[in-house]
Parts: C-alpha cells; sequence; structure tokens
C-alpha cells in the first residue's frame, strides 16, 4: 500500500501545482486540504490515516496530545527552519521524523512595502471609489521622501526593509534589545537610543523581530500611546508582538493614522472578528510568505524531504 500524505491549509489548491510531485507517484498519495481544521478533534480525525503531513508555516500547532491522537505519523514536514508550535520531544517519543525547509526572507520585505504604500496612498480606498463611481480623490497621500522609518528589528528582512526605505529617501532608524551600532552603520541607519525614541520619532514603523518572551506584547497601549496622530505601523512579523487590543482602540479612536497587519492571534481571522471591521487598517491574510518562488520551494522541497525518509536518509530534521 503507498503511504498517505496529507498538505494542509493549501487554501489556493497550489500545493501540487507549485512543485513535481510525481517522483512519489508510486510510493506516496498525495491528498491536499484546501480548508483549515477549526480545532484539534478535527485535525485529529482529518488526519488520522495519514503517515505524512505537510504544514505551512506555524498556522498548525502539533502538541503531545495531537502527535499522540495520529498513531500512523512517521513524517511531519513544516515550511520553513523554524518552527515554534512542534512538540519536538512528542515527536521523537512517538517516532515521527520533523523536517523543514528553506524559506526566503524576500516575499515578507515585499509584502511590508505594500502595505505601507498602500496604507500612505491611500490605495484600497481611493481604488473602491473610483470603481464604485464615488467623488474623484478624497484623500491626500503622506510622503515618504525625508520622513522617518522605525524599524523594530534589522535581521535579514528589516536590514532589506531598511534599504528600500533608503532608496525612497528617507531617514531610517532601528532599534531592538541586541542591535548594535556597529551593525546599525554597516546597514546604513541610525540606531535609536531605545524603544521609546524610535516609536515617539518615526512617522512610519515596521515590526520585523521573531517571538520570543522577549518580543512578546513587545508594543501594548503605553508605546503605542507614544505614536504621532500622523505615524502608521506595519506588522507583517507575528501578531503576539503587539498587543491587538490596544492596537484596535488606537485605531477606533484616531490615535494613530493606520495600521497594515499581515498576521493576527487566530488564523484564519475568525468571522465577525473587530480585525476584519476596525477604521484605518489595512489587513491582509498572513501573505507575508505567499508567493510562486516561496511555494515552489515549500512543496519542491517537501517532495525533496520524503523522498529522502524513504531512502532512510531524512534531511532538513527540524529543530
Amino acid at each position: 500500500m503507498r503511504l498517505r500524505c496529507a498538505v494542509l491549509d493549501d487554501f489556493q489548491n497550489a500545493a501540487t501545482e507549485a512543485a513535481d510531485w510525481s517522483p512519489l507517484a508510486d510510493e506516496v498519495e498525495v491528498v491536499p486540504f484546501t480548508t483549515h481544521f477549526p480545532d484539534e478533534d478535527a485535525l485529529a480525525a482529518a488526519l488520522a490515516d495519514f503517515d505524512i503531513v505537510v504544514t505551512l508555516r506555524e498556522r498548525v500547532p502539533f502538541p503531545a496530545a495531537l502527535i499522540a491522537r495520529l498513531p500512523r505519523l512517521r513524517l511531519l514536514i513544516a515550511s520553513g527552519m523554524r518552527n515554534s508550535v512542534i512538540d519536538y520531544a512528542a515527536a521523537e517519543a512517538h517516532g515521527v521524523t520533523v523536517c523543514g525547509t528553506a524559506s526566503s526572507s524576500t516575499p515578507p520585505v515585499e509584502l511590508t512595502w505594500a502595505l505601507l504604500l498602500g496604507l500612505a496612498r491611500g490605495l484600497v480606498q481611493e481604488s473602491n471609489a473610483l470603481r464604485s463611481g464615488d467623488p474623484w480623490q478624497s484623500t491626500v497621500g503622506a510622503d515618504l521622501h525625508g520622513r522617518r522609518l522605525g524599524l523594530l528589528g534589522l535581521g535579514k528582512i528589516g536590514s532589506r526593509v531598511a534599504h528600500v526605505g533608503l532608496a525612497f529617501g528617507m531617514h531610517v532608524s532601528a532599534w531592538s534589545q541586541n542591535l548594535t551600532k556597529e551593525y546599525a552603520d554597516e546597514v546604513g541607519v541610525q540606531l535609536a537610543a531605545d524603544k521609546r525614541e524610535l516609536l515617539a520619532d518615526s512617522d512610519f514603523v515596521s515590526v520585523h523581530l521573531a517571538l520570543s518572551d522577549r518580543t512578546r506584547g513587545l508594543l501594548g497601549a503605553p508605546e503605542l500611546a507614544l505614536l504621532k496622530p500622523t505615524a502608521y505601523l506595519i506588522n507583517t512579523s507575528r501578531a503576539a508582538i503587539v498587543d491587538q487590543d490596544a492596537l484596535l482602540a488606537a485605531l477606533h479612536e484616531g490615535r494613530i493614522a493606520g495600521a497594515g497587519v499581515d498576521v493576527f492571534d487566530t488564523e484564519p481571522l475568525p468571522a465577525g472578528h473587530p480585525m476584519r471591521t476596525a477604521p484605518r487598517l489595512l489587513a491582509t491574510p498572513h501573505l507575508g510568505y505567499v508567493s510562486q518562488a516561496n511555494y515552489a520551494t515549500y512543496y519542491g522541497q517537501a517532495v525533496e524531504n520524503i523522498q529522502a525518509y524513504l531512502a532512510g536518509e531524512p534531511v532538513r530534521r527540524l529543530p
């Protein structure tokens, strides 16, 4: 009998088109799931007959309780080489091999600028007005040239966002707990004295930090209160870095000009969630990693991982 491989959250039904799965045809049956399973019970029931699971990023947790309910599971593949929602000890205890894939930092950089530019120039509002016959021109765009871009985090993604900001003629500052002046100078940006200074001085603030105990809730109500009323906040990193209730309050009360958000505490975002209708918010459904090139890498390397596992020589093992 062939092994069965489930591909989770294939919302665009793109997994089997993004890569060539034919080398597995004789040994593995690939079954994409185009809808998200709402809870652990539904997931356990759906995956009960699968030997291999391919999951996208950190959307689906695999805690010990779930792994114990999947006795056939032998190989779990997650896109990217970092995943904080898999219980690796439980996987090992149940004989489950966990592997990852490469992931490009280019798509989230590009989406960051799509959100920032969309907010600054009122693109969604103006496009909707044009298509519906509403008044011609209702917004006055915010300039980028000469304004200050503040980056929380200057790693692989943050540094590339910085280079684009510099190309627009922006003044770019950065801060994180471990950022040094030497590295900031190397990237060509100013090191902010502290988080408060960065928030208070910036016209646009973009979050590019990994989620950890130190960054969880890093921007709460006191920090958001430091932003100028004309400032915009962009978060394409992790939702939990920004207090969601505090952000919603700032948007509803008009204490900031707007926010661009690609990440949420619960994904997919439930119907009726306040983030779906918040004013001054440009929101996208976690598209940061969703691009043709990234999908080709994710699923192409998933095929390679399965081939290597079947050959008894697993590659790209996590953690």
